[in-house]
């Protein structure tokens, strides 16, 4: 598996590589966000581990550019720690977060179950017999190509956006609070099944606003399809 190291401190990045390269992964390290991004939209990476705080871009501004070209998994490591940080990461398209320091066991578990998750639904697409499909007015989600399209235009999300889309899709118009839609993701995405953390919440509200922003870029049939129903949760609906 490849791996694409966009870090600028020398030393962490080649401790972390060595890491991950003594179990098994191929790495490559870029020591600036202006070169990361230019490895990152070759498409030859399986996961990109991508520091906030970069020279010469920030990796904020990688994450937004990459997000235009590619649903590459990203893992935004930072030496910040708190919520608004994390929430960042979150806003800017990124899958996971680490902060700093972290455990390189950690790193490499979080790296494993991201690229799990994308080889099951890879062969998910392959092995169906028919696609699972759900068509509302203009929206078209489609689970066996994670393609997402508005009046026949493609709305990129990230893997995590892409699976809180579904669960909304497959509820059939019901509304879904926020507690359900995390235990229901969790388990769409083979994640152990925990307590609710309401923290959780302010996570669930900005990947939904990213999928609201994502939908609403692709023309006037994407505005409104998400529709929020106050003190109860979410509901999908036929747009305005």
């Amino acid at each position: 598996m490849r791996v694409l190291l966009v870090e600028d401190d020398v030393r962490l990045a080649e401790r972390t590589a060595e890491y991950l390269r003594g179990h098994g992964f191929e790495v490559e390290i870029a020591g600036d966000g202006e070169l990361g991004l230019a490895r990152a939209i070759r498409g030859e990476h399986d996961v990109v581990l991508l520091d906030l705080m970069l020279p010469r871009l920030g990796g904020i501004e990688v994450c937004k550019e990459l997000r235009k070209r590619s649903s590459v998994p990203v893992i935004m490591l930072t030496a910040r720690g708190e919520e608004v940080d994390r929430v960042l990461g979150l806003e800017i398209g990124a899958d996971d977060y680490l902060a700093k320091p972290f455990s390189p066991r950690e790193l490499v578990a979080r790296i494993r179950a991201i690229l799990r998750r994308f080889e099951a639904a890879a062969k998910a697409a392959e092995e169906a017999p028919e696609a699972e499909v759900y068509t509302l007015g203009p929206l078209i989600v489609d689970r066996t190509r994670r393609r997402v399209e508005v009046d026949g235009e493609a709305c990129t999300l990230t893997a995590y956006q892409f699976d809180l889309l579904w669960v909304l899709a497959s509820a059939s118009e019901r509304v879904l609070s926020r507690e359900q839609l995390n235990a229901q993701v969790r388990a769409l995405r083979g994640d152990p099944p925990g307590d609710f953390d309401p923290s959780v919440d302010r996570s669930i509200d900005v990947h939904l606003s990213k999928i609201r922003q994502a939908l609403a870029a692709t023309g006037a049939a994407g505005r409104g399809l998400i529709r929020t129903v106050r003190g109860v949760g979410y509901v999908l609906g036929r747009g305005e």
